[in-house]
């Protein structure tokens, strides 16, 4: 949302506070009047954290200094923290679980608050055989695999979808077929399941650039080309491996990667991880990107994400209790990665 909107829109609703009009409304004078203070004071980054103990090791490194005077804003049950990350303006939320609490959160971010990029982290399952527990993932694109045109039995590859001649579902991004994964299928043969199919589904989009009510189409959404590029320079950054005495077999690794997916799935299932990562070539899979990418999208703001690889996701590792372990592993060293990229993104 460009600056200029931001601001006549604010001034709409203070006005209508003031006529007496909405009342009873969501946004108080005393709210706008706090929003307009920190907006004074941007433009900001926005920073973007799903749980508090990805969002913990951030607040109590020694980079991010709070805004003594105005530390937080609490706003429509978030709380948005102000201060400054390697001396750059930045506005922490935390989402909480889910694709649903990341693009609320992301959305009152952006449209609160002068925002002029998105930097999104956390930690991850991984579905990528080739990387290791603690390494840290910058995908280029990202994908929400949780939108699906479930087909009828009876119905193969071949057959229409329900809807899809108006448009509303699509056969050209591929499926699950239930039946590849019977108990007793052998040598590529299955016998049939009565699930059937599941098609993944492109998300309806409508950018501030779009016409209102007319919708797009979106999959694969790419993250900023800029972000993309400095996040290059990662590669050297040097990452904690050892949790106490547990050390994993090689030094973790900052590593761009092609894709990431999202989806309202904790996916602790070795089957259907290795068919995201044969089908679609994911690595981080996680349930929060993907909807963080697509409000950003949306709102033409750029956006990255960084996830820290927290375990093989359903299990098959040669290291113990995995997310257990290291899940305070990886979240520190998604943070250790967030902090260097900001820094390298005003060097």
């Amino acid at each position: 949302m460009g600056n200029h909107l931001r601001s006549v829109l604010m001034g709409f609703w203070v006005m209508l506070v003031v006529m007496g009009v909405g009342t009873e409304g969501a946004v108080s004078v005393s709210s706008m009047k706090k929003i307009a203070r920190v907006n004074k004071e941007g433009p900001y980054l926005g920073i973007v954290v799903p749980n508090s103990y990805e969002m913990d090791p951030l607040l109590q490194s020694p980079s991010f200094v709070a805004d003594d005077k105005f530390p937080y804003l609490d706003f429509a049950g978030r709380r948005f923290r102000i201060g400054k990350l390697e001396t750059k303006n930045v506005i922490i939320v935390m989402t909480g679980l889910s694709m649903l609490n990341a693009g609320l959160a992301t959305q009152l971010l952006l449209s609160l608050f002068k925002v002029n990029g998105v930097l999104h982290y956390g930690i991850a399952g991984n579905a990528n055989p080739n990387l290791q527990i603690g390494d840290v993932t910058v995908p280029k694109y990202w994908a929400h695999t949780g939108l699906w045109n479930w087909q009828r039995y009876g119905d193969g590859p071949d057959d229409e979808l329900a809807f899809e001649s108006s448009g509303d579902y699509t056969r050209k991004i591929g499926y699950l077929k239930f039946s590849d994964y019977n108990n007793h299928t052998k040598n590529g043969n299955s016998s049939d399941n009565l699930l059937n199919n599941v098609w993944y589904q492109p998300e309806e989009v409508f950018p501030v650039t779009g016409t209102p009510e007319v919708r797009q189409h979106a999959f694969w959404v790419p993250v900023d080309k800029h972000f993309y590029q400095v996040a290059r320079k990662l590669k050297d950054l040097k990452l904690e491996g050892c949790v106490n005495s547990t050390c994993l077999p090689r030094a973790p690794m900052v590593t761009r990667v092609e894709r990431g997916v999202s989806a309202n799935v904790f996916v602790d299932n070795g089957a259907y991880r290795e068919f995201l990562y044969s089908k679609f070539n994911a690595t981080p899979v996680d349930m929060e990107s993907a909807a963080v990418a697509l409000v950003c999208l949306q709102q033409k703001t750029p956006f990255i994400a960084i996830r820290a690889l927290s375990d093989l996701a359903g299990g098959g590792s040669a290291l113990s209790n995995e997310a257990s372990v290291f899940s305070s592993l990886a979240a520190q060293n998604s943070v250790d990665a967030l902090v260097r990229f900001i820094a390298l993104l005003y060097s």
